[in-house]
Formats: C-alpha cells, sequence, structure tokens
C-alpha cells in the first residue's frame, strides 16, 4: 500500500504532467508546432511555472522524465521514488492525449519515427541542456517561491524555442507521448540533454565549500 505522502507524489506528478501536455497539445494544434514556435514556447513555460507554484511544495513539480532521471544523476532523489515518478509521469502523458482525443472528438495521428532522426535528436537535446542548466541554477542558487517557479519556466521557454528550429520542442517524453509523437529520438534526446546540461552546470558554477582552518 502507497502511503499518503506517496499518494499525493503521484497525484501531484500525474496531474502536474496533464496540464503541461495539454497546454502543449491545446496551443501547438491551434497554432501549429513550427509556425508558432513562440506561443507553444512561452505557454509552456508559463504552465510549468504555475504547475511549479501550485505542486512545488509535493515533489518539486519534475511532470517530466527527463528532469527525474537528471535530478536522479545528480543524486537529488531516490531511485525508488524516481520510478515512481516517471511511472505517473508517463500516465499523465497518456491521459492527456486521451483526454485531449474525447473532448476535440478527433483523433491525433501518431507522428513519430522508427529510426532516430539526428537533427531532431541534438535539437531536442540542447534545448534540454538549456532547459536543465535553469533547473540547476535554481538548485544552486537555492531559489524559493516565485523565484524559482519564474526561472524554471523561462527556461524551458528558452529551451523549447532554440530545439524548435529543428525539432518540436517537447523536451519532454510525456509531452511527446501526449503528442502521439513517442519515438526514439522525442524520448532519448530529452534525457541525454537533461542529464548533460545539469551536471555540467553542477560541476562548474556550484560554489565550492570552504574548508575550516585547523
Amino acid at each position: 500500500m502507497f502511503s499518503k505522502e506517496k499518494l499525493s507524489w503521484i497525484g501531484a506528478e500525474f496531474i502536474g504532467t496533464v496540464m503541461l501536455s495539454s497546454i502543449v497539445l491545446v496551443v501547438s494544434h491551434m497554432f501549429g508546432l513550427g509556425t508558432a514556435a513562440w506561443y507553444t514556447s512561452l505557454s509552456a513555460g508559463i504552465g510549468l511555472a504555475l504547475i511549479i507554484a501550485v505542486f512545488g511544495h509535493v515533489t518539486g513539480a519534475h511532470v517530466n522524465p527527463a528532469v527525474t532521471i537528471g535530478l536522479w544523476t545528480t543524486k537529488r532523489i531516490q531511485t525508488a521514488n524516481a520510478i515512481v515518478f516517471i511511472a505517473a509521469q508517463m500516465l499523465g502523458g497518456v491521459a492527456a492525449l486521451y483526454l485531449y482525443n474525447y473532448l476535440t472528438g478527433d483523433k491525433l495521428m501518431a507522428s513519430g519515427s522508427s529510426e532516430m532522426v539526428w537533427r531532431v535528436f541534438w535539437a531536442e537535446a540542447i534545448g534540454a541542456a538549456v532547459f536543465g542548466m535553469g533547473i540547476a541554477a535554481a538548485l544552486v542558487q537555492k531559489l524559493e517561491g516565485y523565484y524559482t517557479s519564474f526561472a524554471i519556466g523561462l527556461s524551458l521557454t528558452f529551451g523549447a524555442l532554440i530545439a524548435s528550429t529543428g525539432a518540436a520542442g517537447f523536451l519532454n517524453p510525456a509531452v511527446a507521448l501526449a503528442n502521439n509523437a513517442w519515438d526514439k529520438t522525442y524520448a532519448l534526446a530529452p534525457i541525454v540533454g537533461m542529464v548533460v546540461g545539469m551536471n555540467l552546470y553542477m560541476a562548474l558554477f556550484t560554489p565550492a565549500t570552504k574548508k575550516s582552518k585547523k
């Protein structure tokens, strides 16, 4: 049985992922992923900032398997908890897709590729690295409250804009799943970029602790 605390974790990550995925789904299909990247990127960033403000005190509001894996590699989340988070996030992506199909009365066609598309991979990975550095900066500088929401939300906007030059700019495997664009490229690229971005920032820009004098 899950404790009340773990149920709150699952609920926060599931609902937060549904919210973020739905924002990207609605805006991207209203304006188009490629033709109006600004709208989608900005909406996703604002949406993430709101989600962090609402659920940040519960789980940190990862709402992204790549973020959870990136934080796991920096030892900021335990393995068992990371698995629970990722499961809730992927279920949130599936739920967002089914909800969108039901509410629109249409069926979103699959758009993934069976082959690794390297141009898309690098665009998503670089965007995710920028996003990951923004998250790491918020952690290293110990930002709190709305400062955290603003910094991380804006990092997602910038990262998604960069990625949109050569890809959809999802930067999130769960959001890609919600958009029925699940494939190797959109699954792996955000994880690689996030891990590199977070670890690079923490290795280079974490303040050195002063050794006490004997």
